[in-house]
């Protein structure tokens, strides 16, 4: 299989999460199946152990090739692309339960503009992960695997979130748009490419929102997440990416 190919495998797995996740009824569990728990980790895992180490040398190469005074504060500031992308989820999400507040007091107050708005987020989020298959394609089947599986792991995690939060209006029309996302985004990749600061930008925004998004689904009392597997995700793919690396 070529590693095009293979991309677009990956792409259509992402989707396949979406479209079936909703059927895996272990996942729906209190205490917090051990399944999402561990697919967080592995997650956060990848978030830390291999995305920022690269999001660093880039910034060292960024340094050494312009210089303090030539480059941009958005190129420059790598960490600080990283932390939009997690704040921008955290107000997201506090939005989102404002709005959840209001719907409780006022059952006549549509639900629909809270939901489009946190679908259409998410549509971009998956449309950048799809994107960012095709430069990971670039450096060779290995870390396309990697890639791939923490992703569709954390989509996992993303979707159980988002049935739970939504109930039937995601699982009747929500889970559509964000199962066609990434298939989007791949396509977009193959047809128009960007600079590679950009793409290091669009990795640091990715990152930043992985890391609010697991922790927001694992830290919440309700869930009583299991602490056990959460840690043998991210030890056991940490593992895993120092052994590959």
């Amino acid at each position: 299989m070529s590693i095009a190919l293979a991309g677009w495998v990956i792409a259509s797995l992402f989707a396949c999460v979406h479209l079936f996740a909703g059927r895996l009824t272990i996942l729906d569990k209190v205490p917090r199946s051990r399944w999402l728990s561990f697919a967080g980790g592995t997650s956060v895992a990848y978030v830390f152990v291999h995305l920022m180490p690269e999001l660093a040398e880039y910034q060292e190469h960024l340094l050494d090739t312009y210089g303090d005074a030539e480059l941009p504060a958005a190129e420059l500031h790598i960490w600080l692309i990283a932390l939009i992308g997690l704040s921008f989820f955290y107000c997201l999400n506090q939005l989102i339960r404002q709005h959840a507040q209001a719907d409780a007091a006022d059952r006549d107050a549509a639900p629909l503009q809270a939901f489009w708005l946190h679908l259409c987020a998410f549509a971009i989020y998956n449309s950048v992960i799809g994107y960012l298959l095709v430069t990971t394609e670039e450096r060779g089947a290995e870390e396309l695997a990697l890639y791939g599986t923490a992703m569709a792991l954390h989509l996992l995690v993303v979707d159980h979130g988002l049935r739970a939060q939504h109930g039937d209006l995601y699982k009747q029309r929500g889970r559509w748009l964000l199962a066609g996302a990434p298939l989007f985004g791949a396509a977009l990749g193959s047809s128009f490419l960007v600079s590679e600061t950009v793409v290091v930008a669009l990795v640091a925004l990715l990152a930043g929102s992985v890391v609010l998004n697991v922790l927001k689904e694992e830290l919440p009392e309700d869930r009583h997440s299991r602490f056990g597997a959460f840690l043998f995700g991210a030890a056991a793919y940490s593992g895993l990416l120092i052994a590959s690396g």
